[in-house]
């Protein structure tokens, strides 16, 4: 093997160590891409969670990738979970997705920017079992343009401070 090729190589294995550490509380990451960049208002995007641990803290996430196109400052949605019980709740949510002067929030060079926020820090789930989110555009527009896809993030607490 080079010389050269060895430090290239460490280089490389050091970065994705670094890469995959950062997800190491991650119990579920999972993001759904929306065709067209479109979301209409009657599509569900739905995620199926298994929590085993009821005792344990979670941080809970919503992901979101906009393109710079999108018209809005702003995104409202309805999260409706489904219990393992059955039972069912739901929430209006509303991200910021850019400041007061138009400036987008979110990280990203090109017209694509990504955002990952925080819903619930220190969320104890009531029953182990399966759940079921699912997420609804809530902009009072037919079809919304704009919204590359949109996921779910549930990590181990670490700090519930």
């Amino acid at each position: 093997m080079p010389r050269q090729t060895i430090p290239t190589l460490l280089l490389l294995l050091v970065f994705l160590i670094t890469c995959s550490s950062c997800n190491l509380n991650s119990i579920y990451n999972e993001n759904v891409s929306l065709k067209d960049t479109k979301w209409d208002k009657d599509a569900l995007v739905s995620f199926n969670v298994i929590i085993s641990d009821s005792l344990a803290n979670y941080d809970f996430y919503l992901n979101l990738r906009n393109t710079t196109d999108y018209r809005y400052s702003n995104l409202y949605l309805f999260l409706m979970t489904r219990f393992p019980n059955g039972n069912i709740s739901r929430d209006t949510i509303e991200i910021v997705l850019a400041d007061n002067k138009g400036r987008w929030l979110g990280k990203g060079w090109s017209n694509l920017k990504e955002n990952n926020i925080l819903l619930k820090k220190g969320l104890r789930f009531p029953l182990s079992g399966n759940y079921v989110f699912f997420m609804q555009q809530a902009m009072r527009v037919d079809t919304l343009e704009g919204i590359h896809d949109i996921g779910l993030q549930i990590s181990k607490a670490t700090n519930i401070n």
